[in-house]
């Protein structure tokens, strides 16, 4: 995906929030400018170009506290970046913010 255009986009607040994003935000006291913050400053992490959703990516960044984010994010044929789900990596799932845990692994 276009990091930049994505950017861009947060940039000219034409964003949106999945129901999901919006239920995971909250569970971990997560601001939208945090969130802003992440996609705007961070880096992408993978590109899910051949998901059978449609293409999606994930972004790692920092938050103003210094806890690491993941945002999975798509943008919509409307134009609008839709932000798909947001998450603090931790374990199991994540050895640290840039390494999944291999499947089966400890």
């Amino acid at each position: 995906m276009d990091l930049e255009k994505i950017k861009r986009k947060i940039r000219q607040g034409e964003y949106q929030f999945s129901h999901h994003a919006e239920v995971e935000r909250e569970n971990d006291s997560v601001t939208v400018a945090n969130i802003k913050t992440t996609v705007l400053n961070g880096e992408l992490l993978e590109d899910y170009v051949h998901d059978s959703r449609g293409a999606s990516c994930l972004v790692l960044g920092t938050m103003t506290d210094g806890r690491p984010l993941h945002v999975v994010l798509t943008i919509l044929s409307i134009d609008v970046v839709l932000f798909i789900t947001v998450y603090i990596p931790t374990l199991p799932k994540w050895l640290d913010p840039r390494t999944r845990r291999p499947p089966g692994g400890f």
